[in-house]
């Protein structure tokens, strides 16, 4: 028998509950019975108990051993270490039944376990066909959604496959979760944004956005705030573009649009280049909106911050010496990044500092600055949290602000900024096809690489079960 004192009422014997699970006898409190949720099963078994005193011990036809696991996890918050022994689908099947499952996935796949010097390569997620990864989305307990080909096909928050569906895309250029079982999808060569309800196989809504010539649009990025659905459109015809902000909370209705470009014949400039990557600044309420172009010259781009409540750019940088391969933003830093599209060396903007004269701080090797070589080109970076993600190649790269005295100086001690590049994974984690895609969930990192038709998991070597 299994037994809790409620150890902030020793003398109230009405505290105490006694469960028959599968013939065993369990004994513990109201109080921790509640915490399952008040629509849990556990909740009304400790309510009818309350006030059916002088009744029968409730009898639960159920594994007592699984109980005692969730018994331990109401109690402290974690599962105890006995939890290995059992199969994952085995817990979340009784964690359902017992209405526990949120708790469940807090404890296996909470986002503040996020510990990115331990994550290692661990798993791998399966696709069917023989379609390469084209996008792939998260949400922030870890469930997945990756396109390939004109398919999506989904993994829960425990990375077992839930659907794949067939969408009307050849291909899907842009994906982002907008809830657990929706996802808004685009592409650079079909018009209109699509919402599409994962679970059910089926588009919810079509958008679209008209330029004045009303020809048809197509969706080149997708970004999103905690209020907004942020989309980048360019017409077919790519003589305008525009960024329409939709209501995220609602019915999907376009508020308003920001950024618009007309283009007439030689009115190219970099600043007109549509975005194709939208990241939500939420520390400081903008929008980062960024896009490049390849032409004679070289690859030119512009990044903006857009202030959406006034529509108007706060902040406007145009590259064309060593232009971005891939620009991110941390709020928790708060600072800008980028890869040289040249030089494949990691830039810093600090955010608090940004002015009409602001410059990228170098954080590797300067001296490339001056290579045409291209070294940079398919790079990616991202950032999460406060630790910033650089694919180089089939490696990544994790650059970790350290806090040092300030009279150090050295050669990353820049405007009295430190960065420390440590390379991750193990030694037969490194290497391999070039990486194209790099996304969070929960405790894991997803990877996908060219040509290949699977996502890595990496996570913690002493995580999971």
């Amino acid at each position: 028998m299994n037994s809790s004192i409620d150890s902030q009422n020793p003398k109230s014997e009405s505290n105490i509950v006694t469960l028959n699970v599968g013939g065993e006898l369990f004994q513990t409190t109201q109080k921790t019975l509640t915490l399952a949720g008040p629509n849990s099963f556990l909740s009304t078994i400790s309510s009818s108990s309350n006030s059916n005193s002088n009744s029968q011990v409730p009898f639960i036809d159920r594994d007592p051993q699984l109980f005692s696991i969730f018994l331990s996890l109401l109690r402290t918050g974690n599962l105890p270490s006995k939890s290995k022994i059992f199969d994952l689908h085995d817990l979340i099947t009784e964690s359902q039944f017992y209405g526990i499952e949120p708790i469940l996935i807090n404890s296996l796949s909470n986002p503040s376990q996020f510990n990115p010097l331990i994550l290692q390569k661990s798993s791998f997620l399966p696709l069917n066909g023989r379609d390469s990864i084209s996008a792939i989305s998260t949400t922030s307990f870890g469930s997945v959604h990756v396109a390939h080909g004109s398919k999506i096909t989904s993994f829960d928050w425990s990375l077992s496959r839930k659907s794949t569906i067939l969408t009307e895309f050849v291909a899907v250029d842009s994906l982002l979760a907008v809830a657990s079982d929706v996802a808004a999808a685009g592409a650079t060569d079909f018009c209109g944004l699509q919402i599409i309800d994962l679970e059910k196989g089926f588009v919810r809504e079509c958008l679209n956005w008209e330029n004045s010539t009303r020809s048809s649009s197509n969706v080149q990025a997708i970004g999103s705030s905690n209020e907004y659905l942020f989309t980048s459109f360019e017409s077919s015809r790519r003589n305008s573009n525009a960024i329409v902000v939709y209501d995220l909370l609602g019915d999907f209705r376009p508020i308003f649009e920001i950024a618009r470009n007309e283009i007439y014949g030689s009115d190219f400039d970099c600043s007109t280049i549509p975005a194709t990557k939208l990241n939500w600044v939420s520390g400081y309420n903008l929008l980062m909106a960024s896009g490049n172009h390849s032409g004679p010259t070289g690859v030119v781009g512009s990044i903006k911050l857009w202030d959406i409540r006034s529509g108007n750019v706060v902040w406007e940088m145009k590259e064309k010496v060593d232009c971005f391969a891939d620009v991110a933003v941390s709020s928790s830093l708060p600072c800008m990044f980028k890869v040289g599209i040249n030089s494949g060396e990691v830039f810093f903007l600090d955010f608090r500092n940004l002015g009409s004269e602001s410059e990228w701080v170098c954080l590797g090797n300067r001296t490339k600055l001056i290579n045409s070589k291209k070294e940079g080109l398919g790079c990616k970076v991202e950032c999460h949290g406060s630790d910033v993600f650089v694919s180089k190649g089939g490696d990544i790269e994790l650059w970790s602000e350290v806090l040092v005295d300030s009279s150090l100086s050295g050669e990353n001690v820049l405007g009295g900024r430190v960065f420390k590049r440590t390379l991750m994974g193990r030694a037969k984690d490194m290497g391999g096809d070039k990486i194209t895609n790099l996304r969070f969930g929960g405790n894991k990192m997803f990877v996908t690489r060219k040509d290949q038709q699977l996502v890595e998991v990496w996570q913690g070597a002493t995580e999971g079960l």
